[in-house]
């Protein structure tokens, strides 16, 4: 994409920044990101990289619409209900810029379609609901040196994780070295729908930073927040040294 006519205006107010600039907005309009789970984390984030101008969005989920989506899963009305998540989030997207080229997968990540669906893609965005989906993914992009934007939720808390994998960072599974037993998810602990939006914006935050290669101090935190008490505060994650995955021997 170039900057020019309508686009120029459209984006004035992001090129005018010093860190963005002409420059910066191409690099966005030329960015391919891939967004894992259209939910309350992925609905927040696909509204702002589509508006921010991200030129290549993959979006991958297999689910439908319910009703019980809908307090938290913005790209969505009682209309959508009964559709596929990924075809009614295409829609939304080509509404706000039809100069986006989306890719959806109207599937469910496992061993044997995760490199066909993430290869394409630079920035890989998670915001599944099952830690083996999130293992998965995490290994893949460890393995391929890809950059992995996590978020979690549960009830009022928060995580945001940034992994670049083309550097010297821990993983997911340093954080969390195996599956824990519990089975929380929003269907059986609640959620605040505020908490998914202030999640699901950090991450596009975090994506547009990458974009333009801003200075970074997230990189091997965790960043950790409270809804309730608007409560926010990084953690450092050390490796591990006993990490099963190649990030321990780097």
């Amino acid at each position: 994409m170039k900057v020019v006519g309508n686009d120029l205006r459209r984006f004035s107010k992001q090129i005018i920044l010093k860190n963005v600039g002409i420059a910066g907005q191409k690099k966005i309009f030329s960015a391919k990101v891939l967004v894992a789970g259209v939910g309350g984390l992925g609905c927040p984030l696909i509204l702002y990289l589509a508006n921010s101008g991200v030129g290549n969005i993959g979006i991958v989920d297999h689910d439908k619409v319910d009703i019980t989506n809908l307090n938290r899963q913005i790209l969505f009305n009682s209309k959508d209900i009964g559709k596929f998540k990924v075809t009614q989030a295409e829609k939304v997207i080509k509404n706000i810029n039809k100069k986006i080229k989306v890719f959806i997968y109207k599937k469910k990540i496992n061993k044997k379609n995760i490199a066909n669906i993430l290869n394409k893609f630079d920035i890989i965005c998670d915001g599944t609901d099952n830690f083996k989906t999130r293992y998965l993914i995490n290994d893949y992009c460890l393995k391929n040196k890809k950059i992995l934007i996590s978020a979690a939720i549960d009830k009022f808390d928060g995580q945001i994780f940034k992994f670049n994998f083309k550097k010297k960072t821990p993983c997911f599974r340093c954080f969390m070295p195996e599956i824990p037993d519990m089975k929380n998810n929003c269907d059986t602990e609640g959620i605040i729908s505020t908490l998914a939006g202030m999640a699901g914006t950090i991450q596009a935050n975090e994506v547009i930073k990458t974009i333009l290669n801003v200075k970074d101090d997230f990189l091997g935190k965790i960043l950790v927040f409270n809804s309730l008490k608007t409560e926010f505060r990084k953690i450092k994650l050390p490796k591990n040294p006993d990490c099963i995955q190649e990030c321990a021997k780097k």
